[in-house]
């Protein structure tokens, strides 16, 4: 009971100034994304689906490096990557990815295995530079709607600017820090990844309006109790949802990079998550309500 009081008094004290933190995360986001987008003209590294580019799997043991080496200098953008067997950790397949042609991609690679690639030992996928740009075009139209209208809930449901404001800079700056971990990874976002960001929108907001919800509209204990009893609500929520897609994540990066890249960006977002909604939100909550009583 004594160490609980102890706490209470310093985060009382304290908690204007662990603002610090995400605000510290964010201006170097904002940074990081100015100059990014200064040397690559876009907000993201894209992949072919996003980009446009050939798509060859090859359904055979390859020895990776090596293939690597010889196709590093004949196919621009080139990323290769294997499917595992889940059961068995066998390597099954080997997909390449490249913005080359595809009929040059497949006399490299007949040129490298010594026979020819047919539809019974792999797949060809080409997908156009003019469908994928417009594609993700539509995307980043989805993403932006999407945000839109979260923030006209989260204001119709709340009718006060502050705490409003609050739930919807959480939400943001949960995909925006999500976005610029990726980038620094130098990881090729795909349609997948986009999709992420979506979901991660709905993750972020539902923590933050129990949060709000709690403080502004529920009268019993102080303001520390409804921040400690939403917090102990809200925690076992995300760290439920993070274990499950950390779980998900181990299972399906030996399967599907599909897969591997949303369950990726949701963990990168659920993990913002918790300082945004534990110190952003919780700190201009606990500020506002100290000031309007």
């Amino acid at each position: 009971m004594e160490k609980t009081k102890q706490f209470e008094n310093w985060y009382n004290t304290n908690y204007k100034r662990l603002l610090i933190i995400p605000a510290a995360i964010l201006i170097f986001s904002l940074f990081y994304m100015v100059v990014f987008y200064s040397q690559t003209g876009d907000f993201i590294y894209k992949d072919i689906s996003l980009t446009g580019g050939t798509s060859v799997t090859i359904n055979k043991d390859l020895n990776i490096n090596e293939l690597r080496f010889f196709l590093s200098d004949k196919l621009d953008n080139l990323n290769i990557r294997e499917v595992y067997d889940l059961i068995t950790n066998e390597q099954k397949a080997v997909i390449i990815e490249t913005t080359s042609d595809a009929e040059d991609t497949k006399q490299i690679l007949e040129s490298y295995l010594g026979y020819e690639l047919t539809s019974e030992n792999s797949s060809f996928e080409f997908t156009g530079s003019t469908l994928s740009e417009s594609f993700y075009k539509q995307l980043l139209i989805a993403i932006l709607i999407a945000f839109v209208f979260m923030a006209l809930v989260v204001f119709i449901i709340f009718r006060t600017f502050v705490p409003s404001a609050a739930v919807v800079l959480s939400a943001f700056a949960d995909i925006f820090m999500t976005l610029t971990l990726v980038n620094f990874l130098e990881i090729k976002m795909s349609t997948a990844g986009i999709v992420a960001l979506l979901m991660l929108i709905g993750y972020s907001v539902d923590t933050d309006i129990l949060l709000t919800t709690r403080i502004l509209k529920r009268t019993e204990g102080g303001i520390n109790q409804r921040i400690f009893g939403a917090f102990k609500t809200g925690m076992t929520m995300t760290f439920t949802s993070l274990i499950t897609v950390l779980i998900a994540l181990i299972i399906a990066s030996s399967f599907s990079a599909v897969l591997t890249q949303i369950f990726m960006i949701l963990a990168i977002g659920l993990s913002f998550d918790l300082i945004n909604t534990w110190i952003t939100n919780v700190s201009i909550l606990k500020w506002y309500v100290e000031k309007i009583k």
